[in-house]
C-alpha cells in the first residue's frame, strides 16, 4: 500500500456516507440481512455490543434498576389509549394481523386465521408495560418501581443505515414510577446523567445535554431530554434520551395508587433508552480512512499478536513466544475486566494480518517475528496512531506499561473527537451567516456547517423553516446554556438563550 492510498476507499472528504458503510464492512461489524431494512451483526460488532450492554447494565443497577422482560407484541388497543402516542408512531408500526399460514390452490402459503384484535410489533413499550404497572402498583410504598429491559424492537423504515436507522435494532428501554412529579423529574435527570457518563468515560464520545424542543419531543412526553454528539461530517447524531412522561401514560393506563392519605391518585412516570445506533456513533466519531478505531474500554479485544513467520522451522518458536506474551496479558485487568488478547495463527502473509486488524480497530498490535524473540523485545503499535508508527518494548515492560497505554488511547481520542467538536461549533446570530454556514463550501467543496449556537424564539415559527429550507433542525435547548438577551435567528423576536441548530441522522 503506497503512502497515498487508504484502506477505505472512498476516503471520508470523498464520501462520508460511503466511507461510513465501508468502515462497517471492512471491520466486519455487520451486514444487510434478507429482509429487507434489518441486519445481521456479525461477531466482532456484537462483541461491541455486548461490552455496551455490560457496562451499561451494570450502570443502570448502581442506580437501583432491575431488568424485566416484556412481550414483543402489543394489542392494538394499547396504542390507541394515549392520542399522541399512536399518532407519534403509527407510520412506523409493524403489524400481526394473522395466527397461521394455509395453502392456496396454486400450493403457496397465504395467511389465515385472522386475529380479533392486531398486534403491534414492539416499536416501544410505554403501554405493555403501563398495562403491567397498573397491576403492581397499589400504594405508595410499591413506588417507585424502577424497571429495565434490554430487548428489540421495530420501526418500519424507508430509508435505512447499517446502526444508525434500521428496522429492527437493539436497546435497552428503562420504564419508571414515581410517587411525586418531583421525583420522576430526578430520575429523567439522573438517567440523562448516566448515558452522559457512559457516553464520555466509555464511548469516547463528547456529548451536549439538553432538552428537546415541542415539536421533536418523544410522543406523549411532558419533557424530552437527550444527548447529541457530532459526527465527523459535522452532523449531529441523537445518542440517548430521557423522557418525563407525566402523568399522561399512567393515565391512560391506569397506574393509579393510594397515597399516604388514602386518596387514589396516578404515578408519575419516565422512560429512557438507548440503542445500537451507539455503535454507528464510535464508528462515525472516531474512526480514520485506514477504518474503524475503537475506544479500549469497549473494544471486543484489547490486544491482537501477529505472529511473523517466514521460515517452517521458525514457525514453532515464535508461536511459542507469542502464545507467552498473551497468557501472561491475560493475567491483567483493564478497569474491571481481563484484558482480552488475539493471537492471530491464520496462515496469511503478515501485512494481510496487520490490516485486518487496523480496519477492525484494535487498540494495541504486537507484530513478533524470529528477530524479535531472540532479541526479547518486538514493536508495539497503537490504533490511534500512525500504522507505522511503534514502540520497541520488552515483554516485562509490555506488562508493565500495557493498562496505561490502554487508558492513554482511550483519553486521546475522546480528547481527539472533543477538539473536532469545539473548532465546529460557532455562535451565530446574523441570519445570512446562518444560511451560509449550512450552505457554503470549502476548497474541497465540502460543506462547512457544524453546530450553530443560535438564539431562538419557541413562539416563531423559526423551526418549520430553517428545516424545509436548510433540513436543519433544533438538536436541543443546552442545559447549561447561560442566560443572554438576543433576538431569534430567523424571526427577530426576543430570545433568551441560544440553542444548537444541526443538521443531523
Amino acid at each position: 500500500m503506497s503512502k497515498q492510498e487508504s484502506a477505505i476507499t472512498p476516503k471520508r472528504e470523498e464520501d462520508y456516507p460511503e466511507w461510513y458503510q465501508q468502515v462497517v464492512k471492512a471491520a466486519d461489524l455487520a451486514e444487510h440481512s434478507p429482509v429487507r431494512g434489518c441486519m445481521v451483526i456479525k461477531p466482532w460488532g456484537y462483541g461491541i455490543w455486548e461490552n455496551l450492554q455490560k457496562t451499561l447494565d451494570g450502570m443502570l443497577k448502581a442506580t437501583g434498576h432491575v431488568n424485566a422482560y416484556f412481550p414483543l407484541f402489543i394489542p392494538l388497543s394499547f396504542l390507541e389509549k394515549e392520542a399522541q402516542h399512536v399518532e407519534g408512531f403509527a407510520k412506523e408500526c409493524a403489524i400481526v394481523t394473522h395466527h397461521r399460514l394455509e395453502k392456496n390452490a396454486e400450493g403457496k402459503l397465504v395467511p389465515a386465521g385472522p386475529l380479533e384484535e392486531p398486534l403491534i410489533v414492539r416499536p416501544t413499550s410505554e403501554t405493555i408495560i403501563g398495562a403491567m404497572f397498573a397491576k403492581w402498583v397499589e400504594s405508595y410504598r410499591d413506588l417507585p418501581l424502577l424497571i429495565n429491559q434490554w430487548a428489540n424492537v421495530v420501526r418500519w423504515e424507508m430509508r435505512t443505515r447499517l446502526f444508525l436507522r434500521t428496522t429492527e435494532f437493539l436497546w435497552q428501554e428503562g420504564h419508571t414510577a414515581h410517587a411525586t412529579e418531583e421525583e420522576a423529574l430526578e430520575e429523567t435527570m439522573r438517567m440523562l446523567d448516566v448515558y452522559e457518563d457512559f457516553a464520555k468515560n466509555y464511548l469516547a464520545l463528547p456529548v451536549i445535554k439538553g432538552e428537546k424542543t415541542e415539536s421533536e419531543r418523544f410522543p406523549g412526553a411532558v419533557k424530552t431530554f437527550t444527548i447529541e454528539s457530532m459526527m465527523q461530517d459535522r452532523k449531529a447524531l441523537q445518542c440517548g434520551t430521557s423522557h418525563f412522561l407525566g402523568q399522561n401514560f399512567s393515565k391512560s393506563s391506569d397506574i393509579g395508587f393510594c397515597d399516604e392519605n388514602g386518596q387514589r391518585v396516578f404515578a408519575w412516570t419516565t422512560s429512557w433508552g438507548t440503542t445500537t445506533r451507539l455503535i454507528g456513533a464510535v464508528v462515525m466519531t472516531h474512526s480514520d480512512d485506514d477504518g474503524l478505531v475503537l475506544p479500549p474500554r469497549i473494544a471486543p479485544s484489547h490486544v491482537v499478536i501477529i505472529p511473523i513467520i517466514h521460515k517452517e522451522e521458525t514457525k514453532a518458536e515464535v508461536l511459542e513466544y507469542c502464545e507467552q506474551v498473551a497468557k501472561e496479558l491475560r493475567k491483567m485487568s483493564y478497569l474491571d475486566s481481563k484484558i482480552q488478547v488475539i493471537v492471530d495463527k491464520r496462515d496469511l502473509r503478515g501485512g494481510e494480518k496487520t490490516w485486518h486488524w487496523i480496519k477492525k480497530g484494535i487498540p494495541i498490535r504486537l507484530e513478533i517475528g524470529p528477530r524479535d524473540v531472540a532479541a526479547d523485545t518486538f514493536p508495539m503499535k497503537r490504533r490511534d496512531r500512525p500504522h507505522k508508527e511503534s514502540k520497541i518494548v520488552s515483554k516485562v515492560e509490555l506488562l508493565q506499561m500495557i493498562v496505561s497505554e490502554l487508558e492513554d488511547i482511550q483519553q486521546s481520542i475522546y480528547a481527539k473527537a472533543l477538539a473536532f467538536r469545539d473548532s465546529h461549533c460557532k455562535k451565530v446570530d446574523d441570519k445570512e451567516e446562518f444560511y451560509k454556514f449550512f450552505t457554503s463550501k470549502d476548497e474541497q467543496n465540502e460543506i462547512h456547517g457544524g453546530f450553530a449556537l443560535c438564539h431562538w424564539n419557541e413562539e416563531s415559527d423559526a423551526e418549520e423553516i430553517v428545516k424545509k429550507d436548510l433540513n436543519v433542525t433544533i438538536r436541543c435547548i443546552p442545559l447549561d446554556a447561560e442566560v443572554e438577551e438576543g433576538k431569534c435567528i430567523i424571526s427577530g423576536k426576543k430570545s433568551v438563550r441560544r440553542v444548537i441548530f444541526a443538521k443531523s441522522y
